[in-house]
């Protein structure tokens, strides 16, 4: 069983001094890399070219993992530059035994092209590949593709990734609770327990009637499709959901015109629409500018190499 190596690669606004800065300099890179939480350069000897290095990786719960690597850059004679590294990990817990990559500096007239392909051998035999292959390698080229887009963003913006991740994990959780309340309003209250009071409410609005139990079904497998939607749509769509959101439920709280006596209700329908709304516009501010690992590319441009070679 042999797994792809990992690329990533994303065109840069920048100059070639500014981008080897950012991305040979550990504790600049470090802060951009979410693969990485410290890096420490060890002092080089005189007559190697090689600088070897440490690097350290928080996995939370107060367990991170180590191990020590070697890397070396080149200058080309097209005004190119390559990096070229290996790294290994002693530790046990690492999936990682040993690896090895480079990363490619290519001076095009908008800026950078910047790249990297790496590949690693795993511990643990075959479960070990299995995994890599299902979870860990698919996770390693996102954070890779998305590091190299944070990176992008502060050079040519000036937004540090660190508030690049705070707004991804603001976005994240907006969505994540916005498809757990749809998903979970429609699932309950209208398809397994509706009479606990929304069979009773639809009632008494006098529409569907003599079909209130299959309108209350049909209601609750759209709001489920709909908090499904906020999960399978890509951020280039998110904001179009954020606002179908809003329109919705702006909507749903004018229909309880037809009800009044519901705005009074204790967990009444103003105050969940309310917090929702809240969310959503919460998640419509962060979206600008956010880090997308789906703005790198992911597979070499055969094209592009065929010009090169």
């Amino acid at each position: 069983m042999t797994n792809k190596p990992i690329y990533v690669e994303r065109i840069i606004s920048t100059d070639m001094d500014t981008l080897w800065y950012y991305t040979q300099t550990p504790d600049v890179h470090q802060q951009w890399d979410l693969r990485f939480t410290e890096i420490e350069y060890l002092p080089k000897h005189k007559e190697s070219d090689l600088q070897r290095f440490l690097y350290r990786t928080n996995i939370g719960f107060g367990v991170s993992i180590a191990g020590e690597g070697e890397t070396s850059g080149v200058q080309e004679k097209d005004g190119s530059r390559t990096s070229v590294l290996r790294f290994a990990s002693d530790q046990w817990i690492s999936l990682i035994r040993e690896g090895a990559g480079f990363w490619k500096y290519v001076p095009m007239t908008q800026g950078v092209r910047f790249f990297t392909r790496y590949d690693y051998r795993t511990r643990f035999g075959v479960i070990g590949k299995l995994l890599d292959l299902l979870l860990f390698r698919p996770l390693m080229g996102w954070a890779t593709a998305w590091s190299f887009d944070a990176l992008r963003l502060w050079i040519e913006k000036g937004i540090h990734p660190r508030i690049s991740l705070l707004r991804s994990l603001t976005d994240l959780v907006c969505t994540l609770v916005l498809c757990m309340i749809w998903i979970y309003q429609g699932v309950f209250p209208k398809i397994l327990y509706p009479e606990t009071g929304e069979l009773a409410i639809l009632q008494g609005t006098l529409l569907f009637q003599g079909y209130e139990s299959l309108a209350l079904i049909t209601m609750g497998i759209l709001e489920v499709i709909f908090g499904l939607l906020f999960l399978i749509m890509g951020l280039n769509r998110r904001k179009i959901m954020y606002i179908w959101n809003i329109g919705l439920l702006i909507l749903l709280g004018m229909s309880g015109v037809l009800q009044p006596e519901l705005y009074v209700a204790p967990f009444n329908p103003v105050t969940l629409n309310f917090g929702m709304i809240a969310l959503s516009v919460v998640g419509l501010l962060s979206l600008p500018d956010l880090p997308r690992a789906s703005n790198c590319l992911r597979r070499p441009n055969r094209s592009r190499m065929e010009e090169e070679a």
